[in-house]
Formats: structure tokens, sequence, C-alpha cells
């Protein structure tokens, strides 16, 4: 067992203990380290001016992926490097081709928000070149003054400058910094009444949580950590899943996609993407990259979100989880987890391990309709979620889920039946729309009023229907997609 959190920070292996284990990595580099060219904005996730870049060794190579710093709790670093930008320049001062593009592109004004649009074209530098649009790239990262044209350029530009070999030496010494600190020791961090518990293996997690049930269990904290910044909460026991190996793959196994509670929501995206284009894309819509990358699949499920996107898509998708507690294991189908809002199908000290996703069928097949008022970085009104097979012009089967619905992601049992083994048709979707009203009584809020909910539900099955038809109808940024089959 181990007692001190230690981390590599611009290259320098830091041993951290004796402060409040809900301490954030943002709150932990301007107050204690000084470094302040990470910036506090919105300190929920949102604007990006804290973002900094976090590695990984994955098989033995350094991976890189920008992360929110103001909710991600210090402990969670265990074992990882945290790179700001004050690690960017060269020793000459020279400035680094991320920072030098910035520059001579014109994509900084008032200047709060540089460093985190630097740090996340640095996390991308480091990867595959051209891995993701730019735009996407940028989204988490909120510019007030330039507007996003020079951050663009920049975004595209910083590729053709003279790489900076002072940065690929330095990446060769952090990976040998944490090879140096590597262990699946479990750590627990006590402080005032606190206390923080991050196993290395399942076996220490299970008994873990069996002797701690009413403990939280963190994830990537994108939810948890605005308990904190934003409710002020005092969290007495956490349990961090996050360096649990056997949580964190992504495996194909007897026709299933077996999807490890703690992967992260990037790590899975390529993977469910290849089952569901469409999911893909709606993957794509999950907060930011910098959520993606801290965010957890077991985390957005076990939360038991009515709105979140995921769940209603793993429904339609046919998808099971599998849960732990001490020696004993089970299965639960995803729609049968949620019970009411807040509450879940879960036992106290039971873990959700894994969720498994039938790989059979068309990956076409599934279309998923994010509503929402802004494209990126918004929660959904409606989220609906259409997986229906069409043999000989009827309808063979169909699942059909929805969130911001009902008080938990739901499925819509009364349309299906209304749709089954009837021919596809108008007619057969316009005597279908009735039964909306025996599957959701939806509430109005701030996103969205009970009726337009209502409404948005119904016109989505009416699209998936005109989406389905002999020509595919250019809908989606990825394109056209196929016809059902």
């Amino acid at each position: 067992m181990r007692e001190h959190t230690t981390f590599v920070l611009n290259g320098r292996i830091e041993r951290v203990a004796g402060i409040s284990p809900t301490t954030t990595l943002l709150a932990y580099l301007r107050r204690i380290k000084r470094l302040t060219g990470t910036k506090e904005g919105c300190a929920e996730g949102d604007c990006g001016a804290c973002t900094v870049v976090v590695g990984r060794l994955r098989n033995g190579q350094l991976h890189y992926s920008p992360i929110n710093a103001c909710i991600a709790f210090l402990p969670m670093l265990e074992g990882m490097s945290v790179t700001t930008v004050e690690q960017l320049r060269g020793p000459d001062g020279a400035l680094h081709p991320c920072q030098r593009a910035m520059v001579e592109c014109h994509g900084s004004q008032c200047g709060f928000c540089t460093p985190g649009i630097v740090m996340s074209l640095y996390a991308a530098y480091c990867g595959p070149r051209d891995a993701m649009p730019v735009d996407d790239l940028l989204a988490g990262n909120l510019c007030r003054c330039t507007g996003y044209g020079p951050i663009l350029a920049a975004a595209r530009a910083m590729y053709g400058y003279p790489r900076a070999g002072w940065d690929e030496e330095r990446r060769v010494r952090e990976a040998e910094a944490l090879r140096s600190i590597a262990h699946r020791d479990t750590l627990v961090l006590d402080h005032a009444g606190q206390r923080f518990m991050s196993p290395g293996t399942l076996p220490d997690l299970v008994r873990l949580y069996g002797e701690n049930p009413d403990a939280i269990v963190l994830g990537g904290a994108t939810d948890v950590g605005l308990w904190v910044t934003k409710q002020h909460r005092r969290l007495d026991a956490l349990i961090h899943l996050g360096r649990v190996a056997e949580l964190n793959t992504v495996t194909r196994e007897n026709g299933q996609l077996m999807i490890g509670a703690g992967a992260t929501l990037d790590d899975a995206q390529a993977a469910l993407g290849e089952v569901a284009p469409d999911l893909g894309e709606l993957l794509r819509r999950f907060g930011a990259v910098q959520v993606r990358s801290a965010g957890t699949v077991g985390g957005n499920i076990a939360n038991g979100s009515p709105i979140g996107d995921l769940a209603p898509a793993l429904i339609a998708l046919g998808a099971r989880l599998n849960l732990r507690r001490d020696s004993r294991q089970r299965s639960v189908a995803l729609e049968d987890f949620f019970i009411a809002y807040g509450r879940q199908d879960r036992a106290p000290g039971e873990l959700i391990v894994s969720v498994e996703v039938p790989l059979a069928g068309s990956p076409e097949r599934l279309r998923c309709y994010k509503v929402s008022k802004r494209f990126d970085q918004d929660i959904s009104a409606v989220c609906g979620c259409f997986n229906v097979a069409i043999a000989d012009g009827r309808v063979a089967a169909a699942r059909i889920a929805f969130g911001g619905m009902a008080a938990t992601p739901k499925r819509a049992l009364a349309v299906e039946a209304a749709l089954a083994g009837k021919p596809w048709t108008p007619a057969t979707i316009e005597a279908a729309l009735p039964a909306f009203e025996r599957d959701f009584t939806p509430i109005s809020d701030m996103r969205a009023s009970a009726a337009y909910r209502m409404c948005v539900a119904k016109n989505l099955l009416w699209r998936c229907f005109h989406e389905s038809g002999s020509q595919p109808v250019r809908t989606r940024l990825a394109g056209a997609q196929p016809a059902f089959a």
C-alpha cells in the first residue's frame, strides 16, 4: 500500500501527501506549484482554459490526452505525467511549433484562453497527424475574442514548422520517468477524515468496494468533479478505478464487443463506431476531446442520467452489463438496469465491470439523433436511437430507445409493438405515433418543454423512416448512409 501520490509534472517526479484528496489538479498547479499559465474559467470542464496534457504508458509507448484540470482530482494522476504550457518552450526560449503557429496565425488576443488552446494543439501534435478534424479537436476550447478562423489556421499550420528536437528528447525522458514510477500497488490517502483509494488490480478493487460499499466509485470525474467545484460537497470516501488495467480494455469476444467499465469514451469511440457508424457520430458530440479523454463508459452508464446519450444507443443495440460483487457475478440487460430516477439495479458493493454490445446485425441499421441547442458541448433535449430491421418491406424487428423523455433512459416498447410485423410505410408510422404517449411522459425544464419533446420524438421516427428509403438522405456529417436492409 502506498500513502502518497506519485506522478511526473513537467518532466520531474512529484510525490504529494498531506492535502485533501479532492484537491483538483488545477488548484495544485496554480496555488501550490505557482504554474499559473493554466487558467480557471468555468470550473466545470466546458471552457478548456484549464487544459493540460496527461501522458500514460500504453504497451510501452507514451500516449498523450488533453484533460480539464479543473475537475480532475490530483490523486487520479497516480503513475501518469502532466504537461503544462510552461513546459513547451525550448531551453533557449524558442517557441514550440504549436505556440509559434498560434503567434504567426494571430490566434490570440486577450490571451486568457490561449494556454488551453495551445495544450489541446500540443496533445494533437504528439499524436497521429490529422487524427481528427481541427474543429472537433478544438470543440472544448472557447475563445471570446479572436474568433476561430486564426485558431483553426494555427491548428493546420503547426505541422509545417520544423520539429522541436528538445521536445522529442523531453518526451523520451518523460517515458523513462513513468517507467520508473509504474506499479500496481493500492494507493490509500487519508486526510482530515477523507479517504481516497486507488487500487491497481481488479481483485483489490472488488475487495475495497466490498469493504467500503458507501464509497463513491470514481472514473474520470467528469461528473463527480462538479460535485466539488460547483456543489461544494465534501466527499469522504472515493474509490478510483482508473488504474485497474482489467477495466480499461476494449476487445471482441464471442460475437460481442466487450468494453471495460474504466475504458474512456475516447478509447471506445472507434470500436463503437465500427459497430454502428451513427453511434460513432454520436460520440463525437460527447462533451469535447478533454471530456472524452477522461470520462468512462461505465461512469456514463452508472450515474443513471436520464439525459445521457450513450445508454439509449446501447439499449437499442441490445447491450448488457456485467456486474461483480465479491466473487459473485451477474449479467443484466442495460434497459433493466435503470429502475427510476437516481436508482439502478446495483446492490451495495456491486460494480459494473464491463459492457457487452452484440456485433450481429447490420452496422448501418442503427440511427442515432441528438437534438440540442448547440452542436458541440451541449446536453440533449431529446436523444432518439432506432434499430429497425426491414425484411420484405415489413418491420422484422425493432429496438427503439430515448433519452430525455423519461426519468431514465427508456425503451419505447409500445412504439416497437405498434411497428412489429407491419409494412414499413407512412401509414404504419402514422398509426404508431399515439404509442409514444403510452411509453413516455416527458417533463418541461430549461432545455425543452414536454410538448416539444413529445413532438420531436415522433418526428424522429418519421426521420428514421425517410432516411431508411432506397435513396439515402444526406443528413450526417459523415455523408450519406446506406439504406436499411
